[in-house]
């Protein structure tokens, strides 16, 4: 579940870093908060590359910073435009007049990854981050900083295309068409094993075209699809989904939706 091995788990156990519920027995057990734990010094480790020591300090920061709350960055959060994704999430946040916890709550986010994404724009997943834009009727594509068009066309050399803030673990996606536009068009770029690390839903419809590499699809938590180069798909939104990379390499598709839900 946390997608690392027992001997690792022993590992920061000794080193600190997480604490199991023991039996009378000895035997360790895990909740769910211990689980969050683990995957939030997984990216630390992995992502970021921090040191055990590193490691712990930035898990207790994260619990000062979610019991805190504080409006210490009240005037970064004025700016506007040159804000994060993060730091746009915190303003909507305050702006609905809810606290990091009543937010981790209802999305069933671990309120230090909130905490960790309102600063630093990494560590939700992209169906966390769907649900979490959503909760606040934006939309991810909205808050990556596309801006509306300046005319009614928009054409993007090869090459060229603007990439969203790197805010997914393994996930590059590429604006094919500039603007706030009926059909949201993009070029994503998965690592090997990169997923949406969960399903989600939403109004609409999608088209993907894979260029090379292989896609899994899974439609209504039970039905597989693989994608291989050249295969196109289509389905509608509203069915839940989630999708993983199984290529041994880069998986490489441009992928449309409309109307702009994503």
């Amino acid at each position: 579940m946390a997608g690392v091995s027992p001997s690792t788990l022993r590992l920061w156990e000794s080193q600190g870093l997480i604490e199991p519920i023991r039996t009378p027995s000895g035997q360790r057990l895990f909740d769910s908060s211990h689980i969050d734990r683990l995957k939030m010094i997984s990216y630390l480790r992995t992502e970021k590359g921090l040191n055990p020591a590193a490691i712990r300090e930035q898990l207790k920061q994260e619990s000062a910073d979610a019991d805190t709350d504080s409006a210490s960055n009240e005037e970064e959060l004025t700016s506007g435009s040159n804000l994060s994704i993060g730091q746009k999430i915190r303003r909507m946040r305050r702006e609905a007049a809810k606290t990091l916890d009543a937010v981790a709550r209802d999305l069933d986010i671990p309120i230090s990854l909130l905490s960790t994404f309102e600063r630093t724009s990494q560590g939700l997943s992209l169906k966390g981050m769907h649900d979490l834009a959503n909760y606040f009727g934006t939309t991810i594509t909205s808050l990556s900083g596309q801006e509306e068009p300046s005319g009614a066309e928009s054409l993007i050399r090869s090459g060229r295309w603007s990439t969203w803030p790197t805010t997914f673990s393994g996930v590059t996606i590429q604006c094919l068409a500039e603007g706030r536009n009926q059909m949201e068009c993009h070029r994503f770029v998965l690592a090997p094993g990169a997923s949406s690390e969960g399903a989600y839903r939403h109004p609409g419809e999608e088209f993907l075209h894979i260029l090379s590499g292989n896609l899994e699809i899974m439609l209504d938590g039970s039905n597989f699809f693989e994608l291989a180069a050249g295969d196109s798909f289509y389905f509608e939104s509203t069915r839940l989904h989630s999708w993983r990379n199984i290529h041994d390499g880069e998986t490489v598709l441009i992928w449309v939706n409309t109307p702009p839900t994503f």
